[in-house]
């Protein structure tokens, strides 16, 4: 037996390649692995093992309320003049004077600039000499028509006094002609009055045309002309300066998406701010929703109209504004926040055949399964929900029937939900 034992304790020892001759002390390395080995299996054992009972699931919870709950319809656009004008030009020339600067408050018929006339004015003087002309020419034809007339009538005379033996009918008709001839002069110089007369007209015209007056009454926006600059008006008419009528009531244009066109109505109220006034909420009212619609980065938008009041001048064309549109308003109502309504509740996996919570199980864990969905009716009532509340420190379901929702709250129609009770949110993992 002694011969046996001491045949398997050599095997040990050649495998740990320790002899006994040398003893422990020859390999202390090896001991000292196996040691911290050991150390770290019994390190993992205790905190694996003590650390679930440790871990606990709370709940975050907010408080049902009564109150009001606005409905609104977010979107930007930008400020702009109730009636802007661009004034330009019909004439081609160079710009002798400007009259009119940025910010000036003008008038109706006010001069805001003039061209230089010295080419019309010449137009003028050729058109009124035309025009003399052609009043002397019909003063000659109609002397020259007095003429034949008398001839003829003299011819007649004569005529009947000699029994036409005097008067041939041939200087009768003669005579005739030329009075048909000289009306006919005296018509075509009466028609080259009213050409010349036309053609003063046209001249003047063009005349009064070039000095630019104010159409409205206004302020100047934009001047686009400096004196002695050169207008060509060819096809299109330059625009020199740009006029707002009244200021101090302006419009607020803004696209309305296709989503959210059929809450918007005329007359509802609105709430904006700019930029320039970070802390100041403008009010406006919508007078016009049209129906032409476009497309803006690629969403179905329509333009909306806004009334704004802006008695004090502190806004301007041009500025960006965000509006929110006030679509419903609901008082009184019971709400919710939309987190208790999304809120799932975390469910318990089974634990395997190996034992999740064993030693093997806690060095080397098994991947989470992904959990389960619920399945679905095929019809799902979108007004129908749940919220979980908290029974003893456990999750209670309760069925609720929701209503319209402002993206934080949101209104409760139905179910045994009343305020002050305390609705799950969110989880929140401790102890670990």
């Amino acid at each position: 037996m002694n011969s046996i034992n001491d045949k398997n304790n050599s095997d040990i020892n050649r495998t740990l390649n320790i002899n006994s001759k040398s003893g422990r002390s020859k390999h202390p390395i090896r001991w000292i692995i196996w040691l911290l080995i050991a150390i770290v299996v019994a390190f993992a054992v205790i905190k694996f093992g003590t650390g679930s009972s440790a871990d606990k699931v709370e709940y975050k919870t907010e408080t049902v309320q009564r109150g009001d709950l606005i409905i609104s319809v977010a979107t930007t656009g930008t400020l702009q003049p109730t009636n802007q004008v661009d004034v330009g030009s019909e004439l081609s020339g160079i710009v002798r004077t400007v009259e009119a600067d940025y910010n000036d408050i003008v008038k109706v018929g006010q001069i805001l600039a003039k061209l230089d006339t010295s080419r019309l004015e010449a137009q003028v003087q050729q058109s009124k000499a035309s025009l003399e002309a052609a009043i002397a020419k019909v003063r000659q034809v109609q002397a020259t028509v007095k003429e034949a007339g008398n001839s003829l009538d003299r011819l007649k005379r004569v005529g009947e006094l000699s029994g036409n033996k005097l008067s041939s009918q041939h200087d009768i008709d003669a005579a005739e002609a030329a009075l048909e001839r000289s009306l006919a002069d005296k018509t075509a110089a009466r028609a080259s009055v009213s050409q010349a007369e036309a053609n003063l007209r046209i001249v003047q015209t063009d005349l009064s045309k070039a000095v630019i007056y104010s159409p409205i009454k206004g302020i100047v926006l934009k001047r686009s002309v400096e004196p002695g600059q050169t207008v060509a008006a060819s096809l299109q008419a330059p625009v020199l300066f740009t006029l707002a009528e009244d200021l101090t009531k302006m419009e607020l244009r803004v696209d309305v998406d296709e989503a959210d066109v059929d809450k918007v109505k005329k007359d509802q109220k609105a709430t904006f701010t700019v930029d320039g006034y970070p802390d100041r909420i403008f009010t406006a009212q919508i007078t016009q929703v049209r129906y032409g619609s476009k497309i803006v980065s690629g969403v179905v938008t329509y333009e909306t109209i806004l009334n704004v009041d802006n008695s004090d001048l502190s806004l301007r064309p041009g500025m960006t504004a965000t509006a929110n549109i006030v679509v419903n308003k609901i008082e009184n109502s019971v709400l919710i926040p939309n987190a208790a309504i999304r809120f799932i509740p975390p469910t318990k996996e089974n634990e395997t055949l190996s034992g999740s919570n064993s030693i093997i199980g806690k060095l080397f864990p098994r991947p989470r399964r992904q959990q389960t969905k619920q399945k679905k009716d095929t019809k799902v009532d979108r007004k129908k929900s749940r919220v979980w509340t908290l029974k003893d420190g456990q999750l209670s379901e309760v069925s609720v029937v929701i209503g319209e929702s402002d993206g934080i709250m949101t209104e409760v129609t139905g179910g045994d939900i009343e305020p002050g009770m305390k609705v799950v949110i969110d989880t929140i993992r401790t102890g670990q």
